[in-house]
């Protein structure tokens, strides 16, 4: 028996088929719409900073209140989608954030924009768990890693493209006009999933099974997992929020360069994510305690790359430490999602994916941007980042204390 072995190792078709690429490419797309809704906000700082004199803690929290929300909403609202249905609630959801997102480019003030950005976050709350039951119950057990991964580089690969596009259309249009597009492109693709998806070909039997709820936490190794991967993704919520706006205080570049600048890094990161999803798979080919030995080198490389890239002077070697810690500081979302498919009952997928989620986004995505905020109000920018970079240290820790103990209950 692999230390990874157990309930869910054997669900799902036998192979990949038509209708399941073009779901899946359906709900890449929303993971993308989803991202860029949520981060086409750190393109604007400056220009929110300026038109409504807010500070960095402000600007920190708009940047926190969504995965805030997301990790209170997540595991409720994804045990209703297992329960009454997957595809209907990712329909709603789709076209809630995508509401949501066209009330922030209306706001009239920071209150209004706060308020519009926790409605986003309830939209999104359970879209990353039911998103990714729906891809693991339409791919065989084999291809899991790597299509957890590529799906949830979605996210940062969204946040390039909120980022990159927001910034430049800010800058000829003003801020408000980039939250109307990420509305509109979120409609179009929720519509389209709803024509596309069926209930019935993609919610195996095994569905409606009445599993205990409390198996996707009774496991110990699978609660270090959790906090580990949320701890790793502490400073993936921050380089997200607030790259653009290093780029404009350390490099001095204007709005438009400073949000390209910083979606290049962000896709190196969802670049990474992919990489070390397809790696994860071949390693657990062999030995399914690869999986851990692979997110605690991760943890490790990316704390050492990005504390040294933030603490360096402006130059090529701190851009090429940063890009490298960004490539492989989100790595651990392929190895985290095949273990805990693999520990988990299939009539529980979602909500064993909410359970990360929550733990992604409670440990992680919402305190990140705003605890960066709090800081660079006293230290600057790039200290602040720096210091918010050894928390893959901690992410590394709780994967080794898990692979510890699933190693000793497969013996």
């Amino acid at each position: 028996m692999t230390p990874t072995a157990s309930l869910g190792e054997e669900s799902g078709p036998a192979k990949a088929t038509g209708y399941g690429w073009a779901i899946f490419a359906l709900i890449l797309g929303l993971m993308l719409s989803d991202y860029m809704s949520r981060q086409v906000l750190g393109a604007v700082f400056p220009l929110l900073k300026v038109d409504w004199s807010l500070t960095d803690e402000q600007l920190g929290r708009l940047g926190s209140i969504i995965p805030l929300i997301v990790g209170l909403l997540t595991f409720p609202l994804s045990l209703v989608a297992d329960r009454f249905g997957r595809v209907r609630a990712i329909v709603v959801m789709a076209l809630l954030w995508s509401l949501a997102t066209l009330l922030c480019g209306i706001a009239r003030s920071y209150g209004e924009m706060l308020a519009a950005r926790a409605l986003i976050g309830v939209g999104e709350a359970a879209y990353g768990s039911v998103g990714l039951a729906v891809i693991i119950g339409a791919f065989p057990a084999r291809m899991r890693a790597v299509l957890t991964a590529s799906f949830m580089a979605g996210g940062p690969l969204g946040s390039v493209i909120g980022v990159a596009l927001g910034g430049t259309i800010a800058a000829q249009y003003g801020w408000r006009s980039p939250f109307a597009m990420m509305a509109a492109i979120g409609v179009v693709l929720a519509l389209g999933f709803a024509l596309v998806a069926r209930e019935k070909r993609l919610a195996p039997p095994l569905s409606q099974e009445r599993a205990p709820i409390r198996s996707v936490i009774a496991s110990p190794a699978l609660r270090l997992v959790y906090l580990g991967s949320g701890l790793q993704l502490f400073i993936c919520g921050a380089i997200t929020a607030w790259l653009p706006s290093w780029f404009g205080r350390v490099h001095n570049l204007p709005l438009d360069t400073a949000g390209q600048a910083a979606a290049g890094i962000l896709l190196l990161q969802a670049f990474g994510m992919i990489v070390f999803g397809q790696m994860s798979d071949r390693l657990a080919l062999r030995d399914g305690g690869h999986r851990f030995r692979l997110a605690i080198g991760l943890g490790l490389a990316s704390a050492a790359l990005l504390v040294t890239g933030f603490l360096l002077p402006p130059g090529p070697l701190q851009l090429m430490l940063i890009a490298a810690g960004a490539f492989v500081a989100a790595g651990t979302t392929g190895p985290v999602g095949s273990i805990v498919a693999q520990l988990t009952h299939p009539a529980l997928l979602a909500t064993a994916f909410a359970t990360v989620t929550l733990a992604n986004n409670i440990f992680g995505l919402a305190p990140g941007p705003w605890i960066t905020g709090q800081l660079a109000d006293g230290m600057g920018i790039g200290k602040a980042l720096a210091l918010c970079s050894l928390a893959p240290i901690f992410a590394a820790a709780c994967f080794w204390r898990a692979k510890r103990i699933t190693l000793e209950n497969a013996r």
